[in-house]
């Protein structure tokens, strides 16, 4: 299939957003300084807030990303999602990425990085359960824990802003999600050789049902009433409109959280942020580069290949921090490696959606599918004499 360079044009949406919605990633930086802020003025009250968990997983942030998922769920058409379920390509891609991929080159780069070229500024140690650790070691040990959990939410917002299929991208939710279930323990305690690998199965069940199942099923069930009871035309019109700005708000706010929660890590160590963050971002652009040229070359579309790659490169990062706090303690190098990836994550995947819907030429389209992707979004011309 060949795409005439005079016709092909890249997904552009940017000119029809609004100002608040073209300057995201300008959002997204503002809103992490002004977590880091509000937590170093008033610890007491993110402390507070901070405690407000229930196996790890915080009420407060599970309040602010269910309105995040709740207008991505809410566009969701269930029956476009079973017809994704009979396309196994993008599904079968991504469990190869993320499980037999992704951990080994983190455990690369990591020690690559972390444990040589970067040791000479990363030395000393630290006392874990009453024993003297490398401090590089167990930034190691943090990014592992990172790279053994792929997305389950986050990537249900990269796939909106990038106007994927949003019925495979919540199929590959489903299925990664049950794969971390049984394999992230195994894969963890081999990868970080311990025998006692303590991992939160609690905090993995709960962010998966807290964060994709209840707003799946408030989504679907309002949706099936509005569309029975107003019409389809009263649904695109009037009330997804209303929710436009409800899913990048509810992000901002929960950035906001996040880094009143940990900004206290962030601000003691700046050297050692910016060390560990080399090779996450490395981490997070190799495997999206991995996952999106090999979508290119099973032939799939755009609309599966951008979150086919997105999941891939994005983190599950409640449950990387819940696992380091629980192994290693909540002031440990792994837990402040596993809060550096949050940092990186969102204007870094924000990029990687921008050069998703820039290059999204480089894939048949689905014109068809119109009604998973947002209006706004301009449809590039294609080639039919393929």
């Amino acid at each position: 299939m060949t795409f005439p360079s005079s016709t092909v044009q890249p997904v552009q949406a940017g000119g029809q957003l609004s100002f608040f919605e073209r300057y995201l990633t300008l959002w997204v930086f503002l809103c992490i300084g002004v977590g880091i802020a509000l937590g170093r003025l008033f610890p007491g009250i993110a402390v507070a807030l901070d405690a407000m968990s229930l196996h790890q997983v915080s009420i407060p942030i599970a309040v602010c990303l269910f309105f995040m998922m709740y207008p991505i769920m809410v566009k969701i058409d269930l029956g476009q999602a079973k017809k994704a379920a009979r396309t196994p390509k993008p599904v079968m891609l991504t469990l190869v990425v993320n499980w037999l991929i992704k951990p080994f080159t983190m455990v690369f780069l990591a020690q690559l990085f972390l444990g040589q070229l970067f040791a000479p500024w990363l030395s000393g140690t630290e006392l874990i359960r009453g024993a003297e650790v490398a401090l590089s070691s167990s930034y190691i040990a943090g990014a592992i824990l990172l790279g053994i959990a792929p997305c389950t939410a986050m990537v249900l917002m990269w796939g909106y802003l990038s106007y994927s299929n949003q019925g495979h991208t919540l199929v590959m939710v489903a299925i990664n999600s049950l794969a971390m279930l049984f394999l992230y323990a195994p894969l963890g305690r081999w990868l970080l050789a311990a025998n006692d690998l303590t991992v939160p199965w609690e905090t993995i069940v709960l962010s998966v049902l807290i964060y994709v199942g209840l707003p799946l099923l408030a989504g679907s069930v309002s949706r099936t009433v509005i569309l029975r009871q107003k019409g389809r035309a009263w649904f695109n019109q009037v009330f997804l409109p209303y929710l436009s700005p409800v899913a990048i708000a509810a992000m901002l706010i929960t950035l906001i959280l996040l880094f009143a929660f940990k900004g206290e890590l962030i601000v003691a160590n700046p050297l050692h942020i910016l060390l560990i963050a080399v090779p996450l971002f490395l981490q997070t652009v190799l495997i999206f580069g991995i996952a999106y040229g090999a979508a290119q070359k099973l032939g799939l579309t755009y609309e599966d290949a951008a979150p086919a790659a997105l999941i891939g490169a994005s983190n599950h990062f409640e449950v990387a921090i819940a696992t380091a706090v629980i192994l290693f303690g909540l002031n440990s190098g792994a837990a402040l490696a596993t809060v550096v990836g949050v940092l990186i994550e969102v204007p870094v995947m924000l990029m990687l959606v921008e050069i998703c819907k820039r290059t999204a030429f480089w894939f048949p389209r689905q014109p068809e599918k119109a009604t998973l992707r947002d209006p706004r979004c301009i449809q590039p011309q294609l080639n039919l004499n393929h």
